[in-house]
């Protein structure tokens, strides 16, 4: 028999705070719940907007009435495409804050057209969120991760990249070739990252899903022929739901994935 030490406990989150970029909607939201859910004891969520539907502010609203949670959510808004804003972003959870044990790096941009007609300003709002930003934030809050990590339980850096990031989908009318391009960036960035990172105490893995239902892919499931067809081309015959996002998740944060 092998003792499997604090195995009771092994997908719980007790005591952690984590921070979620692009966590007021989507697999942000979905990841945000989890954290909550398992037991974390912060949850700070960042988007650019505040106010609204989607801001920030509505989404911690509802996370903190989650029944039976223990820990509580804040929102802190930033566009953490720009490295000033990381900074201030930086400033405000270390007034309260001294560690941060979770960093998913969720906030993303995309962009659909023919190759031929893409206008550099698609090009760098695509790079600035998708790679720059998320080397920015990981590079600022390295400290603090640093600080809360172990050699036991290290801290983990979670990269939301996408399918499109190891596989050419979509071409011509509807590409997504610089979208695709900054995926496969962040891939070998989590790749060195893990390398860079592992010596602190600090885990990297990137989390590459396929389509989920959200504001970000919602336009182009329907150019693609919508829910149902994308369905049926998918083998398990389903788009990806809240709790698939949520277990995965889960399970990078945890003690179950301390040497992943």
């Amino acid at each position: 028999m092998s003792d499997l030490i604090g195995f009771d406990n092994f997908f719980r989150l007790e005591g952690k705070v984590a921070l979620i970029t692009g966590g007021s909607r989507g697999l942000g939201l979905h990841t945000a719940t989890a954290f909550l859910r398992a037991g974390a004891a912060k949850v700070i969520i960042t988007a650019r907007k505040a106010e609204g539907q989607q801001g920030i502010n509505q989404a911690v609203e509802k996370l903190n009435k989650i029944p039976g949670i223990a820990g509580i959510a804040v929102g802190i808004a930033a566009n953490v495409a720009q490295e000033q804003d990381i900074l201030r972003l930086l400033a405000e959870v270390k007034k309260t804050e001294s560690k941060v044990h979770i960093l998913v790096a969720n906030a993303g941009a995309t962009w659909g057209g023919p190759f031929e007609t893409t206008p550099d300003a698609a090009l760098q709002k695509v790079l600035d969120l998708n790679v720059r930003g998320v080397f920015n934030i990981i590079k600022a809050f390295t400290p603090l991760l640093e600080a809360a990590g172990t050699l036991n339980d290290p801290s983990r850096v979670i990269i939301v990249s996408s399918t499109a990031g190891n596989n050419v989908h979509h071409i011509g009318e509807h590409g997504t070739i610089i979208y695709s391009a900054s995926k496969a960036a962040a891939n070998h960035l989590a790749r060195n990252l893990a390398v860079e990172l592992g010596p602190k105490n600090i885990t990297t893995n990137t989390v590459a899903p396929g389509f989920f239902p959200s504001k970000l892919a919602n336009g182009l499931i329907e150019i693609l022929g919508g829910e149902d067809e994308l369905k049926n081309v998918n083998p398990r015959k389903r788009l990806g739901e809240p709790e698939d996002i949520a277990g995965v998740m889960i399970y990078l944060s945890s003690r179950a994935a301390s040497y992943m």
